[in-house]
């Protein structure tokens, strides 16, 4: 028995094109709301629209991806008229920056907020930004101190190695250290 291929692409743009139609005629009638003495069919049959060149009724999932469709094209419809009018559609708040998030982070920590939770973002982020002053202020480099002797694993062991190193860069440098706070941060996590 040979198989027959569907026609997809056709079947849904003549459905679309329909619902399209349908939709611009008023508010489809479901099963349920078509009068019971007209065109409403046993099961498996399709149910006729009153006045619609008895046309099959849409089926709740066709009707629900026609109503999906329909409100994009009118939302694409209103965001169209609004640039063309010059009104400039608000857009939502900018989003915070790393450094905000990460230094919330910590201070949700430092309160032992009972919404605090570990995440691996924030951590790594403050873990890179530590020894600058800048991102991590020093009110802020206390607090991370203390959530520096918590940390565990390889997060712990890589934080060692790496103020190591810098501390062997700073010494190479000689007597003249370009930035004396970054020193004193290196020295204070070393000291942990």
């Amino acid at each position: 028995m040979a198989k027959q291929k569907r026609k997809v692409p056709e079947v849904t743009e003549k459905k679309n094109k329909k619902l399209k139609k349908a939709s611009a005629e008023g508010p489809l009638l479901g099963p349920e709301a078509a009068p019971s003495g007209e065109g409403a069919g046993s099961k498996g049959e399709a149910v006729l629209r009153p006045g619609l060149d008895a046309e099959p009724e849409l089926s709740p999932e066709e009707q629900r991806v026609l109503e999906r469709k329909l409100k994009k094209e009118r939302k694409k419809e209103e965001r169209q008229r609004l640039r063309e009018a010059g009104l400039v559609a608000q857009h939502p708040p900018a989003r915070r920056s790393g450094a905000e998030l990460a230094l919330d982070y910590l201070c949700r920590w430092a309160q032992k907020h009972k919404n605090w939770r570990f995440q691996k973002t924030r951590q790594t982020w403050l873990l890179l930004h530590m020894y600058d002053s800048d991102k991590v202020p020093d009110e802020h480099f206390s607090t991370l101190l203390a959530y520096l002797e918590g940390l565990q694993g390889r997060a712990r062991e890589l934080t060692v190695q790496k103020a190591e190193a810098l501390m062997r860069e700073l010494d190479e440098e000689g007597s003249d250290p370009p930035l004396p706070g970054r020193a004193q941060r290196i020295r204070q996590v070393l000291q942990l």
